[in-house]
């Protein structure tokens, strides 16, 4: 009776060694059973190019839009590295018979001829009068202005595509520029020494026909009944004009006449006491100089 007790109480202790045993490789067999590494990678690599795909796309939006003209954006011109900036008053009419002494060169505000270089997408083989170039960037266009030695072959032809049948886009040489390239729209500059930069789209993109940089937008760009002749469009003069000279007209408008209707004569001569007023007339425009 005994020992056949004890050989019944050794096969219980037996018994449960066995199920516990059993439970303890159940639990090894589970943890060292291998993770699904390929699945994984799978999804992380899905994850990360949905992410590229996005944050592409949310930047390719950001960028054009930085480029778009609102009210919340009036100037995205901001955003371009060396854009040289002045205001001027607008208006300001003289004769043909008349010069400018400007402070920029090229140009870019200021007292200019009662008729406006036409602006269609014109492409003038010959330095033109600035006078007339500077009046049709106040209907909002923009102005390539390149120096004739520096700009040839290709890069002349690149600058050209960028002009031709456009709206509101002219250009013509510029002897004696200080750089290859200068662009410019009312009251903005920007001089470059490549044809391929593309701060030259991004220019032209912000402020051609920006209805709140130039103060007339969407002004007539055909010369018909101007007196302009585009086929013999009066010439460039390189010479800076004789301050003593009757015939000069100054930035702050003393003998301009006052425009009172676009593409006609004003009756209001702007000499001495009788100039309009201004911002400040008995200084030069503050100029805001090229952002780095």
């Amino acid at each position: 009776m005994a020992s056949g007790t004890k050989s019944k109480g050794a096969s219980k202790s037996k018994g449960k060694g066995g199920s516990v045993n059993k439970a303890r490789r159940s639990v090894v067999g589970t943890a060292r059973k291998p993770k699904p590494w390929g699945m994984i990678i799978g999804i992380v690599v899905v994850l990360a190019l949905a992410g590229g795909v996005f944050t592409y796309a949310f930047m390719t939006i950001s960028e054009k839009e930085k480029w778009v003209v609102s009210e919340d954006n009036k100037d995205p011109s901001e955003n371009i590295s060396g854009v040289t900036r002045v205001s001027y008053d607008s208006g300001q009419h003289v004769e043909a018979t008349q010069r400018v002494a400007y402070d920029h060169s090229p140009p870019f505000g200021g007292p200019h001829d009662n008729a406006w270089a036409e602006c269609n997408g014109t492409v003038y083989p010959n330095a033109v009068r600035t006078e007339n170039m500077v009046h049709a960037l106040e209907h909002g266009s923009v102005w390539i202005a390149y120096n004739p030695d520096k700009i040839k072959g290709k890069a002349l032809d690149t600058l050209k595509a960028k002009v031709e049948g456009q709206p509101y886009m002219l250009m013509s040489p510029y002897p004696g520029l200080d750089k290859p390239i200068s662009l410019q729209s009312w009251g903005h500059q920007l001089k470059l020494t490549s044809a391929t930069d593309t701060r030259i789209d991004e220019f032209i993109k912000s402020l051609r026909e920006n209805e709140y940089q130039n103060p007339e937008p969407g002004g007539r760009c055909d010369a018909q009944g101007t007196g302009f002749d585009v086929t013999n469009p009066p010439p460039f003069v390189a010479e800076k004009p004789d301050p003593n000279d009757p015939n000069t007209v100054t930035m702050d408008g003393k003998g301009a006449t006052q425009a009172t209707d676009e593409g006609q004569q004003g009756t209001t001569p702007t000499t001495g006491a009788s100039a309009p007023p201004a911002s400040d007339a008995s200084a030069p425009p503050a100029t805001t100089q090229p952002s780095q």
